[in-house]
């Protein structure tokens, strides 16, 4: 085994390669989410799937992770990393092959398929990642044993990487606004498959080392038996917040942004991506220097500012300022506070730590996404409503496709492919004359786009004048309003943190609890890199 990163580890392969096939994970991961944020807008406006709908999509791609980190950590010693690796890249490939294949889907039996095949696809995504991460964690930290603070901090750098090149490629290639030329959505989503084929290559070639087996021999009773702790349950609710906040927001964020400034929602993705890549490779020595829990309740605080100025702002100079306060204080909030249980509850090992990303990844998937969805649906439905019924009637869903969200009450939301078309960047209705165009050239028929076709001649078209500004001022608001209120999790958030900061200062301190009766030497505060990455 190596200690400080040469190239091989003796009979166990080349240490590098195995920390670069990890490392990849994280890029395809990051990838694969960046394209799919750019391309919420084409699959609303082909399939005609409302936020809510969307949400939902979304919310699949992180509810798999959060059940597979819950129950992965269970068994990986039993069965060692690389036959898990192997199924992650099985299931990496087929999410893809099942993802692509929702247009012809949709052709052959309509948007109700489809939302199932592109929900599954996203589910068989993140069930991949999760698998990747209930990994790549502990076998980076057996790669580097004294070095663990430095190498799981690069490695989890590949996550906002990844976001970064699957920004920078839907920048160029997906929208009416594509900077270089507008693609198909499916070539686009494909991309993640290059860092998924470069890494399965390297697990088929490379052996591994064996697992380790739990250093301090503690039984899973006693893992259990953590659960107890009060401080403990209220960390997993505001884990749960934190998975809310962050990843659902990440699943919305560009959506939002661009119909506040139009051509700039990517690029404002891209951005907080890349100031989250870089303090990353900067987090151990960081957190290290600063309490815990402090650096959370400021993380939480700029993250409630930054986005309820993010929904607020008017001028582009205050958007930009807006996101990287946003940024600022996103970056921290997961991966301390995976740090913050690593330090008091060592005894619950895997168990505590894949609670925890489990929860949170399950909250961003069941509520986030669908939850920061329905409130965009909520507020642009009422905005349009109180603005113009008439158009409000046109652009709505019909009454027999109200839905709800939790306890919240039934809505009409506004139909994503109708929106789609009176705001089509090429100019009204631009788009479905080329699809249609395309359907009669192939000899195909489609009856949604004829349904759609009828319906933008007929109803759509004659108003499209006055409807456009009307439906894209509801639009911007209802984006606006989400984030505004998704700026009161945050808020919870460092109210929380303050609260857990005045518990630890009664007790003495914040201190790190040491298994084996010593602290680890350089590693006070880890910053809780060794969790799913968010």
């Amino acid at each position: 085994m190596n200690e400080n990163g040469p190239e091989t580890n003796g009979s166990n392969g080349s240490t590098f390669a195995i920390f670069f096939a990890s490392f990849m994970t994280l890029i395809a991961a990051g990838v694969g989410f960046g394209i799919r944020t750019g391309v919420l807008g084409d699959w609303g406006a082909q399939f005609g799937f409302t936020n809510l709908e969307l949400g939902r999509i979304t919310g699949g791609g992180l509810v798999g992770f959060g059940v597979v980190i819950l129950f992965a950590s269970l068994f990986i010693d039993r069965v060692g990393y690389k036959p898990i690796l192997l199924i992650a890249f099985i299931l990496h490939v087929l999410s893809a092959v099942l993802t692509l294949a929702a247009t012809p889907v949709y052709n052959a039996m309509g948007a109700a398929a489809t939302f199932q095949c592109l929900y599954w696809g996203m589910f068989m995504f993140a069930v991949a990642n999760g698998l990747c991460e209930a990994v790549i964690n502990p076998l980076v930290a057996t790669l580097y044993p004294k070095q663990k603070t430095h190498y799981l901090n690069i490695l989890h750098a590949g996550w906002p990487g990844g976001l970064i090149i699957g920004g920078v490629f839907a920048a160029c290639f997906v929208g009416g606004n594509a900077f270089v030329e507008r693609l198909r959505w499916e070539i686009p989503m494909a991309v993640f498959l290059i860092p998924t084929l470069i890494y399965g290559v390297i697990v088929v070639k490379e052996k591994f080392p064996e697992s380790e087996a739990k250093a301090a021999g503690v039984s899973f009773g006693e893992m259990l038996a953590q659960f107890a702790s009060p401080l403990l349950i209220f960390l997993l609710f505001l884990h749960a917040c934190v998975g809310y906040v962050e990843l659902g927001t990440d699943s919305w964020i560009s959506k939002i942004t661009e119909s506040i400034l139009t051509g700039q929602g990517l690029l404002l993705f891209i951005y907080a991506s890349s100031v989250m890549f870089i303090l990353r490779f900067f987090a151990g020595p960081i957190v290290e220097k600063i309490n815990p829990v402090g650096l959370l309740v400021m993380s939480a605080t700029l993250g409630c500012i930054g986005l309820y100025m993010i929904g607020s702002s008017q001028a582009a100079a205050m958007v930009w300022i807006s996101m990287s306060i946003y940024a600022l204080g996103k970056t921290f909030l997961w991966p301390t506070m995976l740090g913050v249980v690593g330090d008091r509850f060592p005894k619950g090992g895997a168990l505590t730590m894949g609670a925890m990303g489990g929860i949170g990844m399950l909250s961003a998937g069941l509520l986030g996404g669908p939850g920061i969805g329905y409130k965009q649906d909520y507020y642009a439905s009422q905005k349009l409503e109180s603005t113009s019924e008439d158009t409000y009637e046109r652009y709505a869903v019909p009454e027999d496709q109200k839905e709800g969200f939790l306890f919240l009450p039934e809505i009409r939301g506004l139909d994503g492919q109708k929106i789609g078309v009176i705001l089509d960047q090429g100019g009204p209705g631009k788009e479905l004359a080329a699809t249609v165009e395309t359907l009669e050239e192939a000899g195909k028929e489609n009856e949604d786009v004829e349904k759609l076709q009828e319906w933008w001649n007929e109803t759509g078209k004659p108003h499209a004048e006055e409807d456009k500004p009307e439906v894209e001022k509801a639009s911007t608001y209802g984006g606006r309003m989400a984030l505004k209120w998704t700026a009161v999790v945050p808020l919870t958030m460092a109210i929380g943190y303050i609260l857990i900061a005045l518990y630890f200062r009664a007790k003495g301190g914040y201190k790190q609890e040491v298994l084996h009766g010593e602290k680890p030497e350089g590693e006070h505060y880890t910053g809780g890199v060794e969790g799913p990455v968010e």
